[in-house]
């Protein structure tokens, strides 16, 4: 494996690459023929443009969306009638050159739709455990971010921008978010791939199209879980684990990319079984309703205007409609604005046992963040006003962020929320990094904190331990 001036590792090293670009028509023995490409051509942009066509028919229909089976049965149709419709044009010129042998035309039907229904280029990068985040600036331009901190660069995922644009557009049409389309006139576009990644992809407003991805390595995960990845040590177990069974609200705050919805689906995982939980998000990341453990799971889906500017439904809409529904708790997968006061007002009027994340670069500053939503928020709160609303909402501040190696995502600070007054929210640092930048026992709970956890089964004495659970 070799790094090259930018400090990028060259991909081509890795087991199973090639420094070879990935070809649309790989494997496909016919690139040769003549016609082979055209074919190919027609036959995915007829699957495209018709699955698209009729995910949005359905919808403003108000039929469900199409299940797997379904979706690829009418790809199948619709690639054998561009396939047709382009073998009898074939036939009405003179010189047929165009027209593929039976063969051929199976294979070229056959990877369209292996590509439509897998992620093309994309594919040997998304079937990697070890890589994290995936960054596209053009076909050619491939970057990613392993586990561990490491960073390379990555043979080309497709054989031309407008290839890259092709697949974009084809994993949007069957993704189920609500803005499918990917051109000049919305340049941007969110989507939720298979494996419950989250792409965006931008073009016309870059140079060349580019696409983000971003990886959750752990769809399903414990707090046992966490322990083992070194996360949290045994001590912030058992307090995280107690402090969701005391029924106390909790914001997960941390960078971006730093484990924040993982941590908030390790502290999920310690919720009783028999709760009723609604999930609100911008986008589907959480997963909690696909969690076995959870049946009594209701994942509702922030809502974009449409092209003619309608139909947009808020997060903080959602978690209107949330409290109507007889929730145990609300989590909301990340607070960005206007939904913050209405979630703030949840937690603080009987939906003890929420949970949401925010971005913050430390315990601390998450309260600056919180008042700035809620001075941008339609209600238009004023300091005193957020700080006294946020103190009776909220209990605890949990921050995520890497550890002094650049390697590990630890939990490093926990506030509990004690009180506020007209400047400032009153917090007190329960536990505080260590040299390492992991969380060790700080400044003591309060008795009444202690108590509550204690009813539900914490053992105090971890706290006694100050330089905590992290080295035997």
């Amino acid at each position: 494996m070799t790094t090259d001036a930018h400090g990028f590792v060259d991909g081509a090293g890795e087991p199973g690459w090639s420094s070879q670009p990935i070809s649309s028509e790989a494997g496909e023995g016919d690139g040769s023929h003549p016609g082979a490409a055209v074919l190919r051509a027609r036959v995915r942009q007829a699957v495209s443009e018709g699955l698209a066509e009729r995910i949005r028919a359905d919808e403003q229909d108000g039929r469900p969306a199409m299940d797997y089976p379904t979706r690829r049965t009418l790809a199948e149709r619709l690639a054998g009638d561009a396939a047709d419709a382009y073998a009898n044009e074939e036939l009405t010129r003179p010189s047929g050159a165009g027209l593929v042998p039976d063969e051929v035309e199976r294979r070229v039907v056959a990877s369209v739709l292996d590509e439509v229904f897998g992620m093309g280029g994309l594919q040997p990068l998304l079937a990697n455990e070890d890589i994290e985040n995936v960054n596209v600036n053009g076909c050619d331009r491939v970057f990613v971010r392993y586990a561990d901190g490491r960073r390379a660069q990555m043979p080309p995922v497709a054989d031309s921008d407008e290839e890259l644009i092709d697949l974009v557009r084809s994993l949007a049409a069957r993704s189920g978010v609500e803005e499918r389309r990917f051109d000049r006139g919305s340049p941007g576009v969110n989507v939720e791939l298979p494996d419950g990644s989250r792409m965006f992809a931008v073009m016309a407003v870059t140079g060349r199209p580019s696409i983000s991805i971003r990886r959750h390595r752990f769809q399903q995960v414990t707090l046992a879980r966490l322990r083992s990845l070194g996360t949290i040590d045994a001590g912030l177990e058992a307090l995280l684990a107690a402090m969701v069974r005391a029924r106390f609200n909790v914001l997960v705050v941390g960078g971006t990319a730093i484990g924040k919805t993982t941590m908030l689906r390790g502290l999920a995982s310690a919720i009783p079984p028999a709760e009723r939980l609604i999930t609100i998000e911008d986008n589907f990341e959480l997963g909690l309703d696909r969690d076995p453990a959870h049946p009594d799971v209701i994942a509702m889906q922030a809502r974009e205007a449409n092209v003619e500017g309608a139909g947009a439904i808020s997060q903080a809409e959602l978690v209107r409609w949330a409290l109507r529904m007889s929730p145990d708790r609300v989590i909301v997968g990340e607070v960005r604005g206007a939904e913050l006061v209405p979630m703030a007002n949840a937690m603080s009027q009987g939906n003890d046992g929420s949970m949401a994340t925010l971005h913050a670069s430390t315990s601390r500053g998450a309260f600056t963040k919180l008042a700035t939503y809620a001075a941008q928020s339609p209600e238009r709160l004023g300091l005193e006003a957020t700080n006294l609303l946020m103190a009776s909402a909220l209990h605890f501040v949990v921050h995520v962020a890497e550890a002094r190696d650049d390697k590990t995502r630890v939990v490093s600070s926990i506030r509990e929320v004690v009180d506020a007054d007209e400047k400032q929210i009153i917090s007190n640092e329960v536990y505080r990094p260590d040299s390492t930048g992991r969380a060790v026992p700080g400044v003591p709970l309060r008795t009444e904190t202690v108590e509550r956890l204690a009813e539900a089964g914490f053992d105090a004495g971890v706290l006694e331990r100050t330089e905590g659970w992290w080295r035997p």
